[in-house]
């Protein structure tokens, strides 16, 4: 019963109703699997929606569509989405530079801009601009947006994390975590006090200061400017995804954190890393959860957002190439608790830039935000078709194309584990494409019914039972199992002249049988 609890809990944050006698096991890991032999795991790789972009840069502060976060009213089928404009050199006035901006939709797909006229941009009052920066020595960056069932508040039912700049009694600057408050994710008011965690900046490739030292420093340039700069370690960098987490109950901030180089250099590479906090404000010392490896290579990671979905912690963590100019793709990566995370889909892309001059074809910026409809699951992005560092011409020129774009899933279709065929010997030319699948125990007390998402087109998937001891259960054995076939998301797995509900209570293994079939996920009811 704490397990099914617990799972309720993961599924609420993730805005998804929960059946209190059903539990979904995903084959994205081998979590649940005893083991297995003959299979090979595959990813799914999401659609990209015909219409994208679904929300394009046709507004003046809309020079680079960038960040975003999205919700549906489960009641009302109603979609917002919150979305980085950065305007750059086209506003008049420094809080104008890099803005967060509102659209809305029925159906998740023709979203508007609304003409709110909270805020002007260079003196047109009809915008849809919900948030401004502080105006300090760098703009206002990203913007993450959590609507929290749990908060009394209603003025603070939607929460939102962003970082921005701020500047101390002595003068100096601070870059770090900033947050805001909204009844309705349009009127924001944003908490006194930031920043709540201070970040890193400047330095790139300069040692780390010694305790004790100031991490401050200021530089005169000779046209007149100041040149401020923090070397501050083990810190989060300038972005961060916010979601709950029912098993710690407490907010948590997946951001990116700088890595030292080979000689000790500040500013290396990006890993991943993550904040939390009970209230909102007062947040945990930064930690690394995850870092680039040795096959990595060029690569690092720009931002990491995560998702609870099924018991488990979903990234889809971006792939920076400095190599390329900044060039990103993105990678699904899973974890049991947000600490401890696997890369098992790396040399297959969940979601590679587009090919030739497209909107998404340079940077892609995913979010913390799965979207279920039905029987899909929905994964939107802010794109644009440069590269993510280096700025200039690249951001600003006419060849520049962002948007918000689409890509969808079939439900719970991560990945899955398919059969498929031994390699050939001497004596077998055309080897058999079967595999088998055994669970770890499972307690079936209470069950009425089993089913599979499979695509077993051209197959079968069958089922068996064994007790604990990996004994058959008689009349639960593969021989009796009515055979599922096709391809469907939810099936269900029966025996001839057996039922659940004669099982003795207890334990049992449930053995999947595969022929030329894939199975993605496995449902207890």
């Amino acid at each position: 019963m704490k397990r099914i609890l617990m799972t309720c809990l993961m599924m609420a944050a993730t805005g998804l109703s929960c059946a209190a006698a059903e539990r979904t096991l995903l084959f994205v890991d081998d979590h649940d699997v005893l083991y297995r032999a003959g299979t090979r795991r595959v990813m799914e790789q999401p659609v990209r929606h015909a219409k994208n972009p679904l929300i394009t840069e046709d507004k003046p502060w809309e020079m680079a569509i960038g960040w975003t976060s999205v919700r549906r009213d489960e009641k009302t089928g109603r979609y917002q989405l919150w979305y980085q404009a950065y305007a750059g050199t086209r506003s008049q006035v420094k809080t104008h530079e890099c803005v967060v901006c509102y659209a809305e939709s029925d159906d998740g797909i023709a979203f508007t801009k609304p003409k709110l006229g909270l805020f002007d941009f260079n003196g047109e009052r009809d915008t849809n601009i919900v948030l401004l920066g502080g105006g300090g020595y760098g703009d206002r960056y990203c913007n993450s947006v959590l609507y929290d069932t749990r908060e009394k508040d209603e003025a603070k039912r939607y929460k939102m994390a962003f970082n921005d700049w701020t500047y101390d009694e002595k003068g100096e600057a601070s870059a770090g975590l900033h947050v805001a408050y909204s009844p309705d994710g349009i009127h924001w008011t944003k908490a006194k006090g930031a920043p709540f965690y201070k970040n890193s900046f400047g330095g790139k490739g300069q040692q780390e200061p010694f305790v004790g030292e100031n991490p401050y420093s200021e530089t005169k340039l000779p046209d007149g400017r100041v040149r401020r700069q923090s070397l501050m370690p083990l810190t989060l960098s300038d972005a961060a995804d916010v979601i709950y987490d029912p098993k710690l109950e407490a907010y948590v901030i997946f951001g990116k954190m700088w890595l030292c180089g080979p000689d000790g250099g500040h500013a290396w590479k990006h890993g991943m890393g993550r904040s939390e906090s009970k209230d909102f404000l007062h947040w945990s010392k930064p930690q690394f959860v995850s870092v680039p490896d040795d096959e990595d290579g060029e690569l690092e990671f720009h931002t990491s957002p995560v998702f609870i979905y099924r018991e488990r912690y979903f990234s889809l963590n971006q792939i920076l190439n400095r190599a390329e100019h900044g060039m990103m793709d993105i990678e699904l990566m899973v974890s049991r608790d947000g600490f401890e995370w696997e890369r098992p889909f790396r040399k297959t892309l969940f979601l590679p830039r587009s090919a030739g001059q497209q909107f998404d074809s340079g940077t892609i910026l995913t979010n913390c935000n799965i979207i279920v409809q039905g029987n899909e699951m929905r994964f939107y992005y802010g794109a644009y078709s440069s590269g993510a560092i280096g700025g200039g011409t690249d951001i600003t020129g006419d060849q520049q194309k962002s948007g918000v774009g689409l890509v969808t899933l079939p439900l719970d279709r991560f990945a899955g584990i398919r059969s498929h065929p031994a390699a050939p010997t001497a004596k077998v030319k055309k080897p058999a494409d079967v595999g088998q699948i055994t669970l770890k125990p499972l307690d079936l007390t209470g069950r009425t019914e089993i089913y599979v998402n499979a695509n077993a087109k051209g197959g079968a998937v069958l089922a068996e039972l064994l007790d604990a001891d990996g004994y058959r259960v008689p009349g639960f054995d593969k021989a009796n199992c009515k055979a599922v076939e096709g391809d469907a998301l939810r099936q269900k797995i029966g025996w001839k002249n057996k039922t659940l509900a004669e099982l003795p209570a207890g334990k049992y293994h449930i053995r999947l049988q595969l022929t030329k079939a894939s199975v993605y996920s496995i449902t207890l009811h």
